[in-house]
């Protein structure tokens, strides 16, 4: 086992069980008991059964088992030959869970999580060329290539999106005498200016604490022409991040225009905020459209696109989970199979609308946009051809982001923007190093 891979087995994960499978578990010989050609069609996979392991996005309520028991039920009318075994498993325990699988050489032959690069330097991972058709594979949209891709060759299948917005209240706006949402950095400051006048309590939301840092920063950086790289190599402390974080800290932070403690302060405590009425406006996805539609009818808002320094951003930041398929029991076919179907139009549609996160298959976007309902969603729809996301097809990223999210928010609490920065840059260089090591 390769070396990150023993340092998360060392941290005393446990071994904890999983919830309960569809259809109960296979044993050894069940599986090996594949006969060709049994679902009925010629070139048809072998029958067998696969192991699938999926996050849940549902917080528990049972709708991601119901979800994917239903796709596994219309897959297995046509391939009633292959048993899918299903594990869903919350999704703060996820990753910890399947790093137990690995270290006891028990991998999934499917599993959608929020990353794959880890998986690809240890050679777990089939190529996306190697289980899907090409049919299918032509159908995702393109902007997430590039973050799905390792050396020239795609081994992350995108499964959830998500860009940002900024949302604000239309309320508050209208009592601070604005009809419009601010288009620059000048214009939010001079914007949070009228809103704290006329009484909101937090003019800008800015949620720098644990939860997203990373992302609330990246939309900042992206709207001065800055990001976590350039060409491939790592540059936080670029001058284009430092100036945008020292804006933020110097117009936002020190003048009150933000809550008191945004370098603590986390996303889902500022969206409830938003929900409560007291903020103005604040970096959205698309999330919040669903809450707000479902437990908050009666509040007015709006979304716009970013504001950046000169104007709106055109490459907001985009945010995917993955699906990665394990060569390691050989089930090459009957993933293909799964994976063709669950990836369908009507498969994918039904998911995306039913969680309100952006598709990530033209054909899903050509029909959300096209039905009225999904209105509220369109705007963050439309950002994701140019989208622009973290590097999560580099292993160092996986070290350097619970740093981000640790560190940054002391930028906006007393320390110095470009002292954590360069911080932060020491550490992505050293994460680099000792992947090469």
């Amino acid at each position: 086992m390769k070396r990150h891979l023993m340092a998360l087995a060392a941290t005393g994960l446990s071994a904890a069980l999983l919830l309960s499978a569809c259809g109960g578990s296979d044993d050894k010989k069940d599986e090996d008991k594949a006969t060709p050609g049994a679902s009925g069609e010629a070139g048809a996979p072998k029958d067998g059964s696969i192991k699938l392991v999926v996050a849940d996005y549902g917080s528990g309520d049972g709708s991601m088992q119901k979800y994917w028991n239903g796709v596994i039920s219309s897959f297995n009318a046509k391939y009633p030959g292959i048993k899918v075994n299903l594990q869903v498993v919350n999704w703060d325990d996820i990753d910890k869970q399947v790093a137990t699988m690995i270290q006891n050489n028990d991998m999934p032959d499917l599993l959608q999580t929020g990353g794959y690069a880890d998986k690809v330097v240890d050679d777990l991972l089939y190529p996306v060329d190697d289980v899907m058709s090409p049919a299918t594979k032509a159908d995702f949209i393109e902007s997430f290539t590039p973050a799905a891709t390792v050396k020239g060759k795609q081994y992350g299948i995108p499964f959830t999106s998500s860009t940002r917005q900024l949302i604000y209240n239309t309320d508050l706006f209208a009592k601070a005498g604005l009809t419009e949402p601010p288009k620059t950095w000048d214009e939010v400051k001079t914007f949070s200016e009228k809103l704290k006048s006329s009484g909101a309590k937090v003019p800008f939301g800015l949620p720098l604490g644990k939860e997203e840092a990373q992302g609330e920063f990246m939309n900042w950086a992206l709207g001065n022409g800055g990001g976590y790289q350039t060409n491939g190599k790592y540059t936080v402390n670029s001058p284009q991040n430092v100036e945008a974080l020292n804006w933020v800290n110097d117009n936002l932070v020190k003048t009150g225009l933000t809550e008191s403690n945004p370098g603590t302060k986390n996303r889902k405590d500022v969206y409830t905020d938003f929900y409560g009425g007291s903020v103005g406006m604040v970096n959205s996805n698309p999330t919040m459209i669903a809450t707000l539609k479902k437990d908050y009818p009666n509040l007015k808002y709006a979304t716009a696109a970013i504001p950046g320094k000169t104007g709106p951003l055109t490459d907001t930041l985009g945010v995917c989970d993955w699906m990665m398929a394990f060569k390691k029991n050989g089930r090459k076919d009957q993933i293909k199979a799964f994976l063709d179907h669950a990836f369908s139009t009507d498969q994918q549609l039904k998911f995306q609308e039913q969680y309100s996160f952006p598709p990530v298959t033209k054909s899903v976007m050509a029909k959300m946009t096209a039905n009225p309902a999904n209105a509220g969603l369109k705007p963050y729809i439309d950002q994701l051809p140019k989208a622009k996301f973290y590097p999560l097809n580099d292993v160092a990223w996986d070290v350097l982001s619970p740093k981000i999210k640790e560190q940054l928010g002391s930028a906006v609490s007393g320390k110095s923007p470009k002292d954590v920065l360069d911080q932060l840059q020491k550490e992505a260089e050293a994460a680099v190093a000792q992947q090469k090591s």
